[in-house]
């Protein structure tokens, strides 16, 4: 009885450790006496009992790693780097997995190995820049790290899927001087800056000013070219209407020097209103009496002229 007890529990242990639950996520490594056999998926396998052993449980998801260490530039100057490694399993291959399983002895091994591979290659591309070429070339030191190690972790069983460099310093001294060349280079840009404002403010109002003079004689001109064509309106006119009362007048057989004597006295008036004296001196001598009616009646034989004519 006892002896059937015995089989039924070792069909027991037998059964339960036939199979073996693969979480997601996760890959398992078996054996035979020490040798790798095969890998196991996800999800729940079966293996033979006794003789196959599950030898690791490897994780294919992505694994980060922060590092801090040290460079020097070729010009002497220390730099401090804080980056951050972003790694996972090259794929569910059987020759990946069987690399990530047996080539360190244990995870520790492994992220040695692969910081001091990503600080060297840092380190040794570092050493041949100057210190004020390596902030602006923080892009080609992650492609340079990826192109260098790539092939290293291919042969582990791993791939680099990304490098991020979130902190690169210098000693304090030579922040200090960058920061003072950067002031100067922003102080120098500002009065560069104004200059040409200052330039173009100026040139501006130049424009604006020659602008206005032309304008400004553009308008002179029109209003002078208008104020000739009114007064030759006006004396258009007023030869007009002349004329026409010159002809009445020769109608009605009246003397038309009559309309001359209007046009002095008139004058006379206009004087009288409109200048700013208070005396006005006419020349009552014979002789210029005489020159003024001769002057008079030589208009009046043209206007006389200019009646016959119409």
């Amino acid at each position: 009885m006892i002896a059937v007890w015995i089989i039924v529990l070792i069909l027991v242990v037998v059964i339960f450790t036939s199979f073996v639950t693969i979480k997601q996520g996760t890959v398992g490594v078996v054996t035979i006496f020490g040798k790798y056999r095969r890998i196991l998926l996800p999800g729940l396998n079966w293996k033979i009992p006794l003789i196959e052993v599950l030898y690791s449980r490897i994780s294919i998801q992505n694994r980060s790693v922060e590092l801090e260490f040290q460079a020097v530039t070729v010009d002497q100057a220390n730099v401090y780097f804080k980056a951050m490694i972003l790694y996972s399993v090259f794929d569910q291959s059987e020759e990946a997995i069987k690399a990530v399983a047996f080539k360190f002895v244990d995870e520790r091994n492994l992220m040695q190995a692969l910081v001091r591979t990503v600080e060297g290659s840092i380190r040794a591309y570092v050493a041949t820049k100057r210190q004020s070429d390596v902030l602006i070339l923080r892009r080609e030191i992650v492609e340079h790290v990826k192109e260098q190690i790539d092939n290293i972790l291919e042969g582990w069983g791993y791939h680099l899927q990304d490098l991020q460099l979130n902190d690169i310093t210098f000693d304090d001294i030579i922040m200090k001087s960058m920061s003072q060349v950067v002031a100067s280079n922003n102080l120098k840009a500002a009065a560069e800056n104004e200059g040409q404002a200052l330039l173009i403010t100026k040139t501006k109002a130049a424009e604006a000013e020659g602008n206005a003079i032309k304008i400004a004689a553009e308008a002179d001109r029109q209003a002078s070219q208008l104020r000739g064509q009114g007064v030759a309106l006006f004396r258009e006119e007023v030869a007009k209407g002349m004329s026409v009362a010159a002809k009445e007048m020769h109608q009605a057989n009246m003397d038309t020097s009559v309309i001359l004597f209007t046009m002095w006295t008139e004058a006379i008036k206009h004087f009288s209103e409109n200048s700013k004296g208070n005396v006005i001196f006419l020349d009552g001598s014979a002789d210029n009496m005489q020159k003024t009616m001769k002057e008079m009646m030589a208009m009046h034989a043209l206007q006389t002229d200019e009646v016959k004519k119409a």
